[in-house]
């Protein structure tokens, strides 16, 4: 038969650590429930908006826009389209393609026209995206 020899009692600085490493366990394991149960479960929500700054360069036109996906999941293939109309009839129309927009992520770009946009009226909008 084996005798075992008593365990020696823990040191102050062994339950000192214990303690330590038990907290940071807690907090990870409450954070990551926290998380999780305050995920948002909502579908991309896509915000376009134009930059009032129209540039003009070597007679081309640029019209600069930001989008930002404020819902809860990420969106794929953004597609964006832009119309100008000048004396109600669509002179220019331009598309653009976002790969991703994550949630809270935010993307710029712009719009080249050949015509002065500030002579009729412009519309940019979201036209489609999907989800991944």
């Amino acid at each position: 038969m084996m005798e075992t020899e008593p365990q020696p009692e823990r040191s102050l600085a062994e339950w000192i650590t214990f303690g330590i490493a038990s907290s940071i366990l807690a907090v990870v394991i409450s954070l990551v429930g926290y998380m999780w149960l305050n995920e948002k479960n909502q579908p991309p929500i896509l915000s376009l908006s134009q930059k009032p700054v129209v540039r003009e360069i070597d007679g081309k036109f640029y019209v600069p826009f930001e989008i930002v996906n404020t819902g809860g999941e990420t969106a794929e293939s953004v597609q964006i389209i832009a119309e100008l109309q000048i004396a109600d009839q669509v002179v220019e129309a331009g598309e653009q393609q976002i790969d991703f927009l994550s949630d809270g992520e935010k993307e710029e770009g712009a719009f080249i026209f050949s015509q002065n946009p500030r002579q009729g009226k412009l519309t940019m909008r979201v036209a489609s995206y999907k989800l991944p």
